[in-house]
């Protein structure tokens, strides 16, 4: 690959001193009789935090006032998976939340397309906790019981995790959009006692009523003794049978936090389902409390007073992070509606309104605003913002350059890579370091990543697939109705027992620096030559004319193989002969000229899962046979109707 080496920004001395690495970084050579240079090297940091886990997750436990053991109580079995952290220790998430000051400043703040934006204070916040925590004890739910929300990004679901938390109870969540058959495929999983549920929501401007859904859930789901109702379209209807939720939060109190073991499950999430029924992945209470310390106050500088956003819906592993920001301190944005909603540039619009800092999004949501030609820097005032960050997908160079020209020239743009499965990020952002365009700066503190080829070795300057060979606090203590735990094993450990893989092509640079270029169970593999999607992406969306894209690597039977580009054009443009010439064009000069695609084919819209993922892998079974039904869950699609136009392209190419 084409090393890149061209500096966007880069931080001040003042700025890496004053960060809350540098403090820690200072607290752990003063104990430690270690060095880590001045300033802090953010390098030397890192590896001693992967050659020393043990003291290094030790030391931000204490450094951030969640535990303080010896250094051998805090991992005495370090193997994968099964690796056992602070064994006796108790940890209580909600708890570690209201560690703040419960005063007049804003713990959340909620914005939707119909209302103002509304703040929570940390003692109004704290006191409906208290309230719902009661009320889970008074409906007989008790530690280890499971709590379902199906609701949207708003305060109430945040209560209501919380208040599930100080129960020690497990949360779960669907978002709203989910229809009966999506949702019932993870909550008739794990069976919940309650049920937390909205009446509709809003999106795009439109009204969209679940009554019915919230209905075919209660009757599909034995399990559950009492619904919550919490009204968003219909304030003045209740259920039969239901508890309303202004009830269920009435009595405001002081919460009573259950002292939860540090692996105790916190919440089960969901891996996409789209070939297949969601695995339940269920992490606990402390693992997850110390990752996203780490990531809020080391990675993100994160510290009260800091408003944090992430566009993002209860379904997505993000909305636990925009909660964990509460951790920290920050005020926590709550935003729901639609991204670009009403016009495109909605989130920045936001960002100035509320004085945001920490400002989360996706590489399409950047990518929608650059070809819609919008400056947000000269339409709003984003003095506030010091970090723009970005996940779901890889983010490509050109987005880095139109951010420091149309956003803002003295802020961080950050990039991570992580997953749903642990909760966290793998590789992302370090205020101590220069950003570069198309680069994730670093591998986490405390997450030992490499790049290893086929045959296990690690190598820098190529593609590799992206392993963590040490233990993380937040990787998942099981999948849910897994006993013997074969279908973990089976998700990460494989072929490299005691190593995870976690299915990214990854290339980590002679500098350090870190490029994911998708991942490699998509993988482009022409003549033996193996390449990522995302430079394809890259060169294709710079075109003005194409709004979306997937490109897929079909293995054929007979031992062809089919590299097709499918394209969603922009209302008004036809693919043209110069067009597609263009586009491949592009693809050979930016990309590789070996994986120029055999056909370009224009279609009505790229499929995504409902965290905004390309359906690589389920459109590539399609087209080798697999049956429909196999091939993809359709539950899981932002537009089914677009999976049924590639089933139908699928079958005329076979024949069938």
């Amino acid at each position: 690959m084409t090393e890149t080496t061209e500096i966007l920004w880069r931080p001040s001395a003042a700025s890496i001193a004053g960060t809350r690495m540098a403090a820690f970084a200072a607290d752990v050579a003063a104990r430690r009789g270690v060095t880590f240079g001045d300033p802090v090297d953010y390098d030397a940091l890192w590896r001693w935090s992967v050659e020393h886990l043990d003291q290094f997750w030790g030391d931000l436990a204490r450094w951030t006032g969640v535990l303080d053991v010896p250094d051998e109580q805090v991992l005495p079995s370090r193997g994968m998976p099964g690796a056992v952290w602070f064994p006796g220790t108790t940890v209580n998430y909600a708890e570690q939340v209201f560690r703040q000051a419960a005063d007049d400043r804003p713990a959340l703040i909620a914005v939707a397309e119909d209302t103002e934006p509304v703040e929570v204070p940390w003692a109004e916040l704290r006191a409906r906790v208290g309230a719902f925590a009661a009320t889970l004890r008074r409906l007989g739910v008790r530690p280890g019981d499971r709590v379902a929300g199906y609701l949207p990004n708003v305060p109430e679901t945040v209560v209501a995790f919380l208040g599930a938390a100080a129960v020690g109870a497990v949360w779960s969540s669907c978002a709203p959009d989910f229809g009966t058959r999506a949702v019932l495929d993870r909550f008739a999983q794990i069976e919940p006692t309650v049920l937390v549920a909205v009446d509709g929501y809003r999106f795009n401007g439109r009204e969209h009523d679940r009554r019915e859904v919230v209905a075919q859930l209660r009757e599909a789901l034995p399990s559950v003794r009492t619904t919550v109702a919490v009204p968003r379209l219909f304030p003045d209807e209740v259920p039969d049978g239901a508890l309303a939720w202004v009830d269920a939060v009435a009595e405001g109190q002081d919460p009573v936090f259950e002292p939860t073991p540090f692996d105790h499950p916190l919440w089960i999430v969901y891996s996409s389902g789209t070939t297949g029924l969601p695995k339940g992945i269920v992490h606990g209470h402390g693992g997850v409390v110390l990752e996203q310390l780490k990531s809020g106050r080391l990675h993100q500088d994160l510290a009260p007073g800091d408003r944090f956003y992430w566009y993002t819906s209860t379904a997505w592993m993000m909305w636990n992070v925009v909660v964990s920001s509460l951790l920290s301190g920050a005020t926590a944005i709550l935003h729901d509606g639609a991204p670009a909603y009403p016009t495109v540039d909605a989130q920045f619009a936001l960002a100035a309104r509320l004085g945001t800092t920490v400002l989360g999004t996706s590489p399409g949501y950047l990518a929608a605003c650059q070809k819609a030609g919008v400056r947000p820097r000269d339409d709003h005032d984003l003095s506030a913002l010091r970090v723009l960050a970005s996940t779901g997908s890889p983010l490509p160079a050109s987005s880095y350059h139109w951010v420091y020209d149309a956003v803002g020239s003295d802020l961080q743009l950050t990039s991570a890579s992580g997953g749903t499965d642990v909760a966290t990020g793998f590789i992302g952002s370090s205020p101590l370091l220069p950003v570069t365009a198309g680069e994730l700066q670093r591998p986490n503190l405390g997450v030992a990543v490499a790049s290893w080829d086929e045959q296990g070795r690690p190598v820098v300057g190529e593609l590799g697939e992206l392993v963590v060979t040490e233990p993380m606090p937040s990787m998942p203590l099981y999948f849910w109705n897994d006993p013997d735990g074969a279908r973990y094993r089976a998700a990460y450990f494989e072929p490299w027992p005691g190593v995870w893989r976690h299915g990214d092509w990854l290339e980590i640079t002679e500098r350090g620096t870190c490029v994911i270029t998708g991942r490699s169970d998509s993988t482009l593999n022409r003549g033996g030559v193996r390449m990522g999607t995302a430079d394809i992406y890259a060169a294709v969306e710079a075109f003005p004319e194409v709004l979306d894209c997937v490109v897929l690597g079909v293995e054929l039977p007979e031992g062809g193989y089919w590299m097709p580009l499918f394209v969603q054009l922009a209302p008004g443009t036809e693919l043209t002969e110069d067009l597609v010439g263009r586009l491949r064009s592009a693809i050979r000069e930016q990309a590789s000229p070996r994986h120029v695609p055999d056909e370009v084919i224009a279609v009505p819209g790229v499929p995504h899962t409902r965290t905004g993922k390309r359906l690589e892998v389920p459109l590539k079974r399609l087209f080798q046979g697999v049956d429909p039904a196999k091939a993809v869950n359709t539950g899981t699609v932002d537009d089914a109707s677009l999976v049924e136009y590639y089933i139908e392209l699928a079958r005329q190419r076979s024949g069938g």
